[in-house]
């Protein structure tokens, strides 16, 4: 089934969301560019293209819930209230970073914003989400888990482990699939054909049914869709009525990686996409629908902007860590 968006909110949710896609958009256009000019260590995944994916469904969460992430995580990070000048610390590998500079780019974590960390290993997060929804449900506080991950994700075994034993307990969890049309440089549609007996499931939200797990399939690129169907999936969750799986269309603007050629892709489908900017999207529906003013979104757009620059600067300025750092946080003392 395929969601459409007819929601009505109020002007300071709306003006949220809005700021916070800009607050990711802002975050990973100057990381691009610090990236380019080899400010950046290691390797970098950027989310720009996904934001009404993230946001969407944060705004729905609240103080206790908890979300797990990907190798793509700054989104996820800034949707659910990270510390940008944090963030931007630790993609800088500085002292003053959430994880104190040791993480990077895909292993952020902020477990007192509900963020269990971004995660290198594809579909690595997914149990994390998973388990943090069954101590919700152990403890009855009616929280809930939300894992986050690619298509390239979903063939992973602890993925559908993880999708099973979600439906055996009931567990209050949400499994969001962010479908940008490639995993890595392969296009989404490919492992099917590859794979034939598994062509029958003719998309990701038909697999999870498999499991019998309710499913929709959403234009990942209008917030507004992917805000109602996350809150019918949370909804349902914090009543007791088990998991869902969210399977967002959407797509990623920057390579797979910074420094990824693309060649993959052609020039038009990358314009088209473009052109269907979930950002100008949700701001024409603003406009049109809930009569904000160009001022006003320009104001919000300059905030998000201003924010991030000053995150970086702040970033730039910290220390990095003393080399005798390595060895804190790493081990933990046993208990006996």
């Amino acid at each position: 089934m395929t969601v459409m968006a007819t929601v009505q909110l109020s002007k300071e949710l709306l003006s949220e969301m809005y700021y916070r896609m800009w607050l990711i958009r802002a975050y990973e256009d100057k990381a691009h560019e610090l990236f380019a000019a080899g400010r950046i260590p290691g390797f970098v995944h950027l989310y720009a293209g996904e934001e009404a994916v993230a946001v969407g469904v944060a705004v729905n969460l609240i103080p206790g819930d908890y979300v797990s992430s990907t190798h793509r995580g700054h989104g996820h990070c800034i949707a659910v209230g990270c510390d940008v000048k944090a963030m931007a610390a630790e993609i800088l590998g500085r002292r003053d970073g959430l994880c104190k500079g040791k993480g990077g780019s895909m292993h952020i974590a902020d477990v007192t914003k509900g963020m269990l960390g971004a995660n290198g290993i594809v579909g690595g997060g997914v149990p994390h989400a998973v388990g943090a929804a069954f101590a919700a449900k152990y403890k009855g506080t009616k929280n809930v888990g939300v894992a986050f991950f690619g298509d390239g994700a979903v063939n992973q075994g602890v993925v559908l482990e993880s999708m099973n034993l979600a439906a055996i307990w009931k567990l209050p969890v949400i499994f969001v699939v962010e479908d940008n049309l490639y995993a890595i440089s392969m296009r989404s549609t490919e492992p099917s054909k590859l794979q034939p007996r598994c062509a029958t499931a003719r998309s990701y939200a038909e697999r999870a049914v498999g499991f019998g797990i309710p499913a929709v399939t959403i234009d990942g690129m209008d917030i507004l869709a992917v805000y109602e169907a996350a809150k019918t999936a949370i909804e349902r969750a914090r009543r007791g009525e088990g998991p869902s799986l969210l399977h967002c269309k959407t797509y990623r603007y920057y390579g797979h990686f910074e420094g990824d050629p693309m060649i993959y892709r052609s020039k038009e489908e990358m314009e088209e996409w473009r052109r269907r900017d979930p950002i100008m999207i949700f701001k024409e529906k603003l406009i049109k629908t809930f009569n904000f003013k160009e001022g006003e979104l320009h104001a919000i757009e300059e905030k998000a902007k201003r924010e991030i620059e000053e995150a970086f600067k702040f970033a730039e300025a910290s220390p990095y860590p003393e080399p005798k750092e390595a060895y804190v946080d790493i081990f933990v003392e046993p208990i006996y």
